[in-house]
């Protein structure tokens, strides 16, 4: 697979790209493909460092993602936006747990889980 320079890319673009990413994993579980699943999480932790590491965290552009329509999508971008946009955030992963649509609502759950108990600090 190609290197992408993320640094090159404008916050638009990596937010399309993190969608498309989330896409991919949810074919990849729908597959029973957990290498490929597991594979494209360097690509989310990816984008998600870029936006991080730009002026100002532009990670809250991923906030975007909440409306989409894959659940996956929406998942990931729930977890990534947890340290700039906690309330937000935590009512999306309330939503997907409630939502029952799995095997998403089980990870919003256990998301939300380690939040109230202290096993996960967003940074």
């Amino acid at each position: 697979m190609k290197k992408i320079d993320l640094k090159q890319m404008s916050v638009e673009s990596l937010v399309k790209r993190y969608a498309a990413i989330g896409i991919a994993q949810y074919e990849a579980e729908l597959d029973d493909d957990v290498p490929k699943f597991n594979r494209l999480v360097d690509g989310l932790i990816a984008v998600e460092a870029e936006l991080k590491a730009r002026t100002g965290d532009q990670r809250a552009a991923l906030m975007k993602l909440y409306d989409h329509p894959n659940m996956q999508v929406r998942l990931n971008a729930a977890q990534a936006t947890l340290a700039v946009a906690p309330e937000a955030a935590r009512a999306m992963l309330v939503a997907i747990r409630e939502s029952r649509w799995m095997p998403q609502a089980l990870h919003a759950g256990m998301s939300l889980w380690n939040l109230e108990k202290g096993v996960y600090r967003p940074t």
